[in-house]
Parts: C-alpha cells; structure tokens; sequence
C-alpha cells in the first residue's frame, strides 16, 4: 500500500464506528484477552467524545474515507504527576510496514509534549513484537510494574519515555 493517499488526523464523530471495529478486528486477530485489555473499555464505542477533552487527543489513520488505524495520548489515570498514556495505537494489516507506525508515535508525542506532558506511559503484551520495537526504538524503557491505573490488567509489559 502507498501513503500516498493516507491521512492522520485527529478524530471526528463520523470515525467513532469504524475505529471501534478496527481495534477490536486487532486485538482478535493478535489473540488478546478480552477482558482487561481495551477490548472491553467502553470508550471504544465513543471515541471523539472520550478524548475530546483539552489533555486528551486521539488520531486516526485515513486512507479515503477508511480508518485503518489509530492511536491517542490522554492523563495516566489514577496517577499524580504529568504523564500522559499512549492509548489504542492499532493499526489493520494494510496500515503496518510502511513507517505510519513511526508517524503516528511522533505525531502523538509532540502532541503530548504540547499539552504539558513530561513522560508517556504505555502498557502493552510480549507478543506484540513489532510494537514492542517501535516502542523501544523510539526511546521507550520497559518498567518492572505498571503505574497509575489503567484496568488493564492482562496487559503485563509497561514501559515509560520521557518527552
């Protein structure tokens, strides 16, 4: 697939469906749980009104009219301090491999240091390898425990970048 014609931009309503459809066709088809990971949050069915909030963002992947991934930055929950959470970064097959990985993690991490982010937090699954690469590369470190409090408890890999 060319890049030529995809576009991330930040979520609008018309989005919430087909974003909600792809992370759950991801998390399927990557054979995670369902209950404790973002499968199960009820955010998935609203989106544009979970992140529209002024410390919150989340972006899509366009390619004519069809999300084919995203991923979004919001306040670490149940944690003092200025960490953001890198959330719902899914990408359907045809997005992977071709650097929109990569765009879209700078695109969230400048965002997140504009809205006064000093660390971004994110928790994940070992299995994830590629994702897992991107993160690293890219300067996040793997912790030992997970911070705040995200409900993802079957997610059990957590790693932090400083912005």
């Amino acid at each position: 697939m060319s890049k030529n014609n995809i576009v991330i931009r930040e979520i609008t309503t018309n989005d919430d469906v087909q974003i909600a459809q792809v992370i759950r066709t991801v998390l399927i088809e990557f054979g995670v749980p369902k209950v404790g990971t973002a499968y199960a949050d009820t955010a998935l069915d609203c989106m544009t009104g979970t992140y529209n909030k002024k410390t919150s963002t989340y972006f899509v992947i366009d390619n004519q009219g069809k999300v084919i991934g995203g991923a979004g930055i919001a306040p670490l929950e149940n944690y003092d301090g200025k960490v953001c959470e890198l959330q719902k970064m899914y990408f359907l097959p045809e997005a992977r491999g071709i650097g929109l990985g990569s765009e879209m993690m700078n695109i969230c991490l400048k965002k997140a240091k504009e809205l006064g982010f000093e660390s971004c937090y994110l928790e994940t699954l070992p299995y994830m390898e590629d994702a897992r690469k991107l993160y690293a590369k890219v300067g996040f470190e793997t912790l030992n425990e997970p911070m705040g409090d995200t409900g993802h408890y079957s997610c059990n890999l957590w790693m932090l970048k400083k912005l």
